[in-house]
């Protein structure tokens, strides 16, 4: 009997789960590779889908994140002057970062915006590809830019905002990488606002590797921005740097506060996103360190 579950168990660890073959497509002779095709997700925006989704964000999800983090949302205050749709720019360092914008944007904008996510990651198996698109509302986006589909201008054109990370991947370190200008160029081309979003906290509470927030409510902190609009003279590399800045303006303003980030900013003093030029495992467990709220701070005046 031990030895038909030991067997048993080395079949299951063998097993191609998501049914990708053990060689890479390259490697076999005279493959012939067929075109790409977008895995479809207009059904994730049909009205039975977005109300299932709803029930899931509203009944499900945000509980969890409130219940597993220590939550500090600010900002909020962008959305009264605000009308959409608009493209939420955001770092990107944890799987839990989609999770905590969707469950903190206002009920009114939840309910029409989609995710970006990675074709090769999220959409190379059915069943991971459905899951994400009901309860993310996402849609594929090559990294490698080849076989870019209208999918992102279509969804503008009609109502829908957009959450992206310009990143392309998660952070392996929590430090913010540079930032790709395809997010900028949908935002040229479809002629809408970028909201800057800073995510603080997101890889303390869930670095890669996990499953699951790490026990003990870690702190996590989103942090809304002014929107950012491309200039009448400038040109697409020069508003995706001041997206950037403006991400990393917030993050500096997490750390301090909006006086201080404000007049670092307005001399080119805002510090970079990117941190500390040292060894990466000092690089790692300075990422790893839990956010401090400012309620929690000695105040100078009591």
């Amino acid at each position: 009997m031990s030895s038909l579950v030991k067997d048993v168990r080395q079949v299951a660890r063998g097993w191609r789960w998501s049914h990708r073959p053990l060689p890479p497509k390259s490697a076999e002779p005279h493959h012939l590779f067929p075109a790409p095709r977008e895995f479809p997700t207009d059904w994730a925006r049909s009205r039975p889908a977005r109300a299932a989704r709803e029930a899931i964000l509203r009944g499900g999800l945000g509980p969890i994140v409130r219940r597993e983090t220590t939550l500090r949302v600010e900002g909020h205050d962008v959305f009264d002057a605000l009308d959409g749709p608009v493209i939420f720019v955001a770092n990107h360092s944890s799987h839990i970062d989609t999770a905590l914008l969707l469950t903190t944007l206002p009920t009114e904008w939840q309910r029409r915006v989609a995710v970006g996510a990675a074709a090769d990651y999220f959409f190379d198996a059915w069943w991971r590809a459905v899951g994400s698109a009901l309860v993310f509302s996402t849609f594929p986006i090559e990294r490698s830019g080849v076989g870019l589909s209208d999918t992102p201008t279509r969804l503008l054109a009609e109502g829908w905002s957009l959450i992206m990370y310009p990143e392309g991947t998660r952070s392996p370190d929590g430090w913010a990488r540079r930032f790709r200008l395809g997010a900028a160029y949908l935002a040229a081309h479809a002629k809408v606002p970028v909201v800057p979003v800073a995510l603080v906290g997101s890889y303390a509470a869930m670095p890669r590797g996990r499953g699951w927030p790490k026990p003990g409510r870690p702190e996590v902190h989103v942090r809304y921005g002014r929107p950012v609009r491309q200039g009448d003279d400038e040109d697409t590399r020069a508003f995706g740097a001041r997206i950037s800045t403006a991400v990393a303006t917030l993050l500096d303003e997490d750390r301090s506060d909006w006086y201080s980030a404000t007049r670092r900013a307005a001399v080119g003093a805002t510090p970079s996103p990117s941190g500390p030029a040292v060894a990466d495992w000092r690089r790692v467990w300075a990422s790893t360190a839990s956010p401090v709220s400012r309620r929690s701070r000695p105040r100078a005046w009591r």
